[in-house]
């Protein structure tokens, strides 16, 4: 497939070569999709540089793709990025991803307008796109611009913002299959001449596609900006959200496989609960005294509360042929985070040549209580194909167990020389620092207090082979917590963080007059420093793992006639286990070549657009995920899946449409994750469908 996409990026030559044989000139112009390449990616430098410019692979999922495609999930929206994969689950709030051979928070960053939450096991907002702009996707090591914890990448997701003009206002209401029903309303523009808003708010709520798969979100989101004169200017925003997800934890195998017979059923219980409530404020100022400076400086506060109380864990007893169900767990997380994030950016020069130069610091103060009942309890056995829910139970109390404070803070500096017309170089630093304290809150005692620092770094080199190709390079050293900040235990205190570094080439061409882009990327990643079972005594952890991605990506977008619009993305990974041990029954097992969980070699995405009429518009998109493992050992297979999306657009007026989507339409049987166990397997979605009415006004 990839082959296919690199042979399609060179087929515009051709077919431009013989155009220009027979045909007369023709001028084309440019739409508001075409060079995309030439955008602005924020999530890729503080340099206010284009991805063209960037020594790194930076995707941008625009509004306009959101709409198109239909993705109301954030989750669904970033695995159309290339070589991103989703695996949520009830423990990460739903949003955990993989990408380049590394999974979950700890490795893959996620961002809301640049902020940052730190420690937490999942990021549980954004989870809706109807007030997002665009959302931005750096894929590799960006510790350098955001600190340690984003080997696999960084997904900055960035909301709508304050615009000067006219107010305008949009309304959406859908309604779909397992009673579905979603209504959307955004408002902004122009106050006057120096106040401007913007309003976005959403809800939705189904009965979900399994047993007790009921679920509503809610989400509300607003700011508004002041002119304070032509070069300064001040943002206030807020966002909230509210989600209370499908009560699901998966399957467990019967016999060592999946029965399709099971697909729809819930093992929890009747009073189950899974509850997410976000909040997100901050101020920017931002000041441009001249032309060639940029100030800014945001203060931000976020708060989440989160509940789950779950029957977690099932297991196919084969003598009874029931489900036993048992570790009923429930969990209270309160967390907060106070900051301030202040930069500055120059442009200017550097011995004669032109250059440009950003500094700047972070500092932020973090708490974190953990509430729980040990996770022991038990409920009754059910059938696999009638459960009887029942109620949770457990012996012990849901009380506060610990609390976690951590004072951190970061400088980091990133500049930018142009050698020539041609030739760029692009060098970044960042020293991260963090006080973390723990209580056991139980004991009343201090279970530890350890102070952790690293210091990451990259160099990249952007070399311009025409105005419309780019061949770039770069090399980058990052950081990874060995686990998430706010679970670190007292045992695994004592580590330090792990390492890793990439080695990254690639190529970035436009055609056609922007008609068309590709890009094309080679990397490999090494992250050290894991922790491993010690050979000679598997009870005693030793920080001298290695895993390692080595891997090939490549995009295409190109409007090959009137009309069509193609986008498409493929990539081929070699992830292993390079020096790992786990204890199994007591005894140290190597896993050293094994590929790690989740992690899928081969993924694809691709969506085609056609406008047959002028007031109609037909869409079709495929997402293609290779088998993975369920676990470390490797005998445990997901099967690789192939879902497919359809749309069918109808421009009623030119302020309203109509568009009738599918989702899955060929109810492709697949697999998400595993969870809790490896012999537990969360389904995806069967097929729906839904009718969106979208007015504008």
């Amino acid at each position: 497939m990839l082959a296919c996409l690199i042979a399609l990026a060179f087929l515009p030559h051709w077919v431009q070569a013989a155009e220009e044989a027979t045909l007369p000139a023709v001028v084309v112009t440019a739409t508001p999709e075409m060079g995309r390449l030439e955008e602005a990616a924020s999530t890729g430098s503080n340099l206010d540089i284009t991805r063209f410019q960037t020594p790194a692979s930076v995707d941008i999922i625009s509004r306009r793709q959101l709409e198109e495609r239909g993705d109301t999930t954030l989750i669904n929206a970033i695995t159309r990025a290339p070589g991103l994969s989703s695996m949520p689950h009830p423990g990460n709030g739903g949003s955990s991803v993989v990408s380049r051979g590394f999974t979950d928070t700890v490795s893959v960053m996620r961002l809301y307008d640049g902020m940052r939450q730190y420690g937490g096991a999942g990021i549980t907002f954004p989870f809706d796109t109807w007030s997002i702009e665009r959302i931005e996707v750096l894929r590799g090591p960006a510790s350098v611009i955001y600190g340690e914890g984003a080997i696999g990448g960084v997904i900055n997701v960035i909301p709508k913002k304050p615009t000067r003009g006219a107010i305008k206002n949009e309304v959406q209401a859908a309604v779909g299959t397992d009673q579905t029903r979603r209504l959307a309303f955004g408002s902004g523009g122009a106050i006057n001449k120096s106040l401007s808003y913007r309003l976005d708010v959403s809800g939705d709520r189904s009965d979900g596609w399994v047993d007790m798969g009921d679920y509503s979100n809610r989400t509300f989101s607003g700011a508004i900006q002041l002119d304070v004169s032509s070069d300064l200017n001040l943002r206030f925003s807020t966002a909230y959200g509210r989600q209370k997800p499908v009560r699901y934890f998966g399957s467990p195998l019967v016999e060592g496989r999946q029965r399709e017979a099971m697909r729809n059923r819930n093992y929890n219980v009747e009073d189950s609960t899974i509850e997410f409530k976000d909040h997100w404020t901050d101020a920017i100022a931002t000041w441009t005294p001249n032309a060639d400076t940029t100030v800014r400086s945001r203060v931000y506060h976020i708060n989440s509360d989160r509940h789950w109380r779950n029957a977690e864990r099932y297991v196919f007893n084969p003598a009874t042929r029931l489900i036993d169900r048992s570790d009923n767990t429930e969990i209270l997380h309160d967390s907060s985070q106070t900051g301030n994030t202040t930069d500055a950016t120059f442009k200017g020069s550097l011995f004669g040549l032109k250059n440009q130069v950003s500094v700047g610091f972070d500092v932020n103060s973090s708490s974190f209580k953990h509430t729980n009942n040990t996770y022991v309890g038990s409920s009754p056995s059910v059938d696999p194909l009638a459960p009887v829910p029942g109620f949770f139970t457990s012996q012990f109390p849901t009380i506060p167990r610990y609390s976690i404070k951590a004072r951190q803070y970061s400088v980091f500096a990133e500049d930018k020389l142009d050698v020539s017309e041609q030739w760029s170089v692009l060098g970044g630093l960042r020293y991260d620092h963090a006080d973390v304290s723990r209580r056991d809150l139980v004991a009343g005692s201090l279970a530890y207090d350890k102070t952790f620092a690293n210091a990451g770094w990259r160099l990249g080199t952007v070399y311009t082979l025409s105005p419309e190709l780019a061949l770039y390079g770069q090399y980058s050293r990052a950081a990874d917590p060995i686990s998430s900040l706010f679970f670190l235990s007292s045992a695994n205190s004592a580590f330090d963080v792990a390492k890793g570094r990439q080695a990254e080439v690639g190529l970035k061409q436009s055609f056609l007059d922007k008609k068309g882009e590709w890009t094309l990327a080679v990397y490999e990643i090494r992250k050290d420093n894991l922790l491993t079972r010690d050979s000679t005594n598997p009870a005693r952890s030793i920080q001298v793992g290695e895993r390692s991605s080595r891997g090939i990506e490549g995009t295409l977008a190109y409007s090959f006639a009137p009309g069509w619009q193609l986008d498409a993305n493929a990539s081929v990974l070699d992830a292993k286990f390079d020096d790992f041990t786990e204890s199994v029954g007591g005894r140290p097992v190597s896993r050293a070549g094994n590929v790690p969980p989740d992690v899928p070699r081969r993924l694809a995405n691709v969506w085609l657009s056609w406008n047959f009429l002028p007031d109609w518009m037909a869409s079709a998109g495929m997402r293609y995920v290779g088998e993975r493992f369920a676990d470390n050992a490797n005998t445990l297979r997901m099967p690789s899946y192939t879902t497919t999306d359809l749309a069918l657009r109808w421009k009623m007026t030119p302020e309203t449409t109509l568009t009738l989507r599918g989702f899955n339409v060929f109810d492709k049987a697949y697999f998400t994750t595993a969870y809790y166990t490896t012999t537990q397997w969360l389904h995806g979605a069967d097929r729906r469908f839904e009718l969106v009415l979208n007015h504008r006004f």
